[in-house]
């Protein structure tokens, strides 16, 4: 007798679950194995050359000797036992090696050497690697845009440490970034809140890498009814890692105080009708072209619910060295 359609479901279900689970764990093994071997590699070179001297050539001469003992086998490259030589000099703690940076592949781990020259910073960014699988491209694009300066040790303004509970209060922190950059966004001295709105709601695949791991969008002028009045959010997520919704507010100009009073209501609005007994307080954030940061500290002192305010830029008000250093328009395409 043939299972009901509901119980073979749910057995391929989990059948294919283990088949990935298992599949993801090789190809980590095969992952740490490779920069383990890398590593080790390393090592050896930079231990022969302080002890006997031995110069750039002997690289030369090594990448070739390889070749012809080993001719199918890539990766001992010239170019590749330097950067090995690099790697084990800039991480002599094997076990580091193990449980952080062997977490992302070897390409992720040269670019963070050629591009990072700070050992915390290229941690901080394997992590977050680690954390949101980022490809290649990805952190790239997180590099040139530099969230580690906009999201990790930014002078964030919020009132989450007086309006949530520990450790969401930490984790919404970490989300926000200050400011956001939306570099596919070109601005026009006419851009209304209207048209940021739409032109963020077209690119959502690039507004959803910008706003970080585990949002989920929504909608755009989410309708809510209170006491018979209609009102519209501008913007309307889920965070999955943070369990709760996320109400953003759009300002063109500089922020007021009031902003803040109305993302507030919204915000009650949205816990009270939207929010289950399995969700954390709802997060705001007021993303505004420009703020002064003791106004907007003092508008949020007082507010009953977490408010973060951020100012952001969009492309052409990019620094030039930022805005140069971006890819171009055809790649950043390619990340949606």
């Amino acid at each position: 007798m043939l299972p009901a359609n509901d119980e073979y479901r749910q057995l391929l279900s989990s059948i294919k679950e283990q088949i990935q689970t298992s599949q993801f764990r090789a190809i980590s093994a095969v992952n740490r194995e490779l920069i383990a071997l890398y590593w080790n590699n390393g090592r050896l070179i930079l231990d022969n050359q302080k002890r006997d001297g031995w110069g750039s050539r002997f690289i030369d001469n090594l990448a070739a000797d390889i070749k012809l003992d080993f001719p199918e086998m890539t990766g001992f490259s010239v170019r590749n036992l330097q950067y090995m030589r690099k790697y084990a000099q800039e991480y002599p703690d094997f076990e580091f090696v193990q449980t952080v940076s062997a977490q992302i592949t070897w390409s992720h781990n040269v670019l963070l050497l050629d591009k990072i020259g700070d050992a915390k910073e290229r941690k901080w960014y394997m992590v977050k690697c680690a954390e949101n699988g980022w490809s290649l491209n990805v952190l790239r694009h997180q590099l040139e845009t530099r969230l580690y300066e906009r999201q990790a040790i930014a002078e964030k303004t919020t009132n989450f440490k007086s309006t949530l509970p520990s450790p969401q209060s930490e984790l919404a922190e970490e989300t926000l970034k200050d400011p956001y950059i939306f570099d596919f966004i070109t601005l026009t001295e006419s851009l209304k809140e209207a048209d940021l709105e739409r032109a963020l709601v077209a690119k959502i695949t690039r507004f959803l890498l910008e706003l970080g791991a585990g949002f989920a969008f929504l909608g755009n002028q989410y309708p809510i009814t209170v006491g018979d009045e209609d009102f519209y959010i501008d913007l309307l997520f889920y965070n999955t890692k943070l369990r709760c919704y996320f109400v953003i507010e759009l300002k063109t100009g500089k922020f007021k105080p009031e902003y803040a009073g109305k993302l507030n209501f919204y915000l009650s609005a949205v816990d009270d009708m939207l929010k289950t007994e399995n969700d954390n307080p709802s997060v705001g954030i007021l993303l505004c072209k420009e703020k002064n940061k003791m106004v907007a500290e003092y508008a949020l002192r007082d507010m009953t619910k977490p408010i973060g305010v951020s100012e952001y830029k969009v492309f052409s008000e990019l620094p030039d060295d930022l805005r140069k250093a971006l890819p171009a328009i055809e790649r950043l395409e390619e990340l949606e």
